[in-house]
């Protein structure tokens, strides 16, 4: 897995123990965004092709039903599981995101609520804070809906990779407002490994 590598360091850096049904969201900054930024942004927000499975259908449909299955107790509904794993992927792989890690961020941020609201008012699965709708989006855009939550946190997400080089403790840190600390990466990672972490099948 691509984010392994990370594993050892971001879990190595805090010892505190893990509370993982709560809302954790801190506040994401904003930031002037360039405009050559924020054009990009928006328009990854704008894009509306319909949510499916992205990649090779068997190792997707093993990744499914191995994530629907960890997911059951949270979700017990199974269409609306099947909709949010597959919208997941969907949006996780189309920013070039592991689907694995942004389940880990919303078992962290919401604990897979998605009415969830924190006392930053960030809003919804993956607690995205509403000037992002301001900045990239559209007035009618509802961080509440399912895609739309998704969407954003994962083009957000994407945004935090690219500037800090790939580094994925401080993307994470920058996502939750707290660059420079270590405890939100390091619970986001550590649900990874405990959680979600997965393999493909192998041939």
């Amino acid at each position: 897995m691509k984010f392994r590598s990370f594993f050892a360091l971001a879990l190595f850096l805090s010892s505190a123990a893990l509370v993982a049904d709560r809302v954790y969201a801190g506040a994401q900054i904003e930031e002037k965004l360039i405009p050559s930024v924020q054009t990009a942004l928006a328009s990854a927000i704008a894009d509306r092709g319909a949510p499916r499975l992205i990649g090779d259908p068997r190792v997707t449909q093993a990744w499914l039903a191995e994530m629907s299955a960890r997911l059951a107790r949270r979700m017990p509904d199974a269409e609306q599981r099947t909709e949010f794993l597959i919208t997941v992927q969907y949006e996780a792989s189309r920013a070039g995101l592991d689907p694995q890690l942004v389940l880990a961020v919303i078992q962290h941020e919401s604990a897979f609520r998605k009415y969830a609201v924190s006392t930053a008012s960030a809003r919804g699965y993956m607690q995205v804070m509403p000037f992002w709708v301001r900045l990239i989006g559209s007035p009618e855009h509802n961080l509440f809906h399912l895609r739309t939550n998704l969407r954003y946190g994962c083009v957000i997400l994407r945004h935090y990779l690219d500037m800090e080089n790939g580094n994925v403790v401080r993307a994470l840190a920058r996502y939750n407002g707290s660059l420079g600390r270590f405890d939100y990466p390091n619970a986001v990672l550590a649900l990874l490994e405990r959680n979600w972490s997965w393999l493909p099948p192998a041939n």
